[in-house]
């Protein structure tokens, strides 16, 4: 996007912002990408074959159904990509979302499950994939944190019951957890001002749902991302730009 366009653009936006105090951000794997994670396949991925080493397709090995027949195979795949990602950290598109608490009431519904943007300072986080940071058991109430996977035992094993543990995050083929969607709906229950989708493609319902409520109630809803999505053609207002750069035009003015 042309810098002269994008800074138009990005007026209008923070004009349309003024008094506006109730903000969503919806955040995807296009802002985890500028602290350097890798995606799952396409240039630079993890994955950039049809199948897996063991013979089936990365959604299949990350999926509920695989984990419970064979969760050997689901971890190890679950460990090469916490590895991938070790040491990466927020990116200043995440710190500036979280500064902006200071004027806003800010709310971020994230797919990302790298807890970056509470490790930014943001408060109101409704991470709706989970958070591979943290662990549960499958049999007891055992739960605990780790900020990297070095030196575990794979699969890791409940260190009270013995059961195997797994990330508290939503593997494919799974509902989404009840309470973040509990969370999510009180939040759309008490309405935004504007509503901004930053760095997805917006294919799962609960992603697009907010940004079409927006545009149904005549709210600001602004897309940040260099690609066409499908929410694209009903925002009001296309970035089409990185994180950091349409959010920096926008804020850091103000800031």
């Amino acid at each position: 996007m042309e810098e002269q366009l994008l800074r138009a653009t990005a007026e209008r936006v923070a004009e349309r912002l003024a008094g506006r105090k109730r903000i969503l951000f919806i955040t995807g794997a296009g802002l985890s990408a500028e602290s350097g994670l890798p995606t799952y396949r396409g240039i630079g991925g993890l994955y950039s074959t049809a199948d897996t080493e063991h013979g089936v397709p990365i959604e299949v090995a990350l999926s509920g159904p695989m984990f419970r027949q064979k969760p050997e195979l689901t971890w190890h795949h679950i460990a090469r990509l916490e590895e991938a990602v070790r040491g990466a950290k927020p990116s200043e598109a995440h710190h500036l979302i979280a500064r902006l608490e200071a004027r806003h009431d800010v709310v971020v519904l994230t797919q990302n499950v790298d807890g970056f943007h509470r490790a930014a300072g943001s408060s109101n986080v409704i991470d709706i994939h989970g958070d591979c940071h943290l662990l549960l058991c499958t049999r007891c109430d055992f739960r605990e944190r780790r900020e990297d996977y070095v030196g575990m035992q794979l699969p890791p094993l409940c260190p009270e019951c013995d059961a195997i543990v797994r990330p508290e995050v939503v593997l494919f083929e799974e509902a989404l957890p009840e309470v973040q969607l509990a969370r999510l709906d009180h939040e759309l229950r008490e309405g935004f001002d504007a509503v901004f989708s930053i760095g997805t493609t917006s294919l799962f319902p609960y992603i697009a749902g907010p940004v079409v409520q927006a545009v149904r109630r005549r709210r600001l809803s602004v897309e940040i991302n260099p690609d066409r999505t499908a929410v694209s053609e009903v925002v009001e207002v296309k970035l089409a730009c990185g994180a950091h750069r349409g959010l920096s035009a926008i804020f850091e003015p103000q800031l």
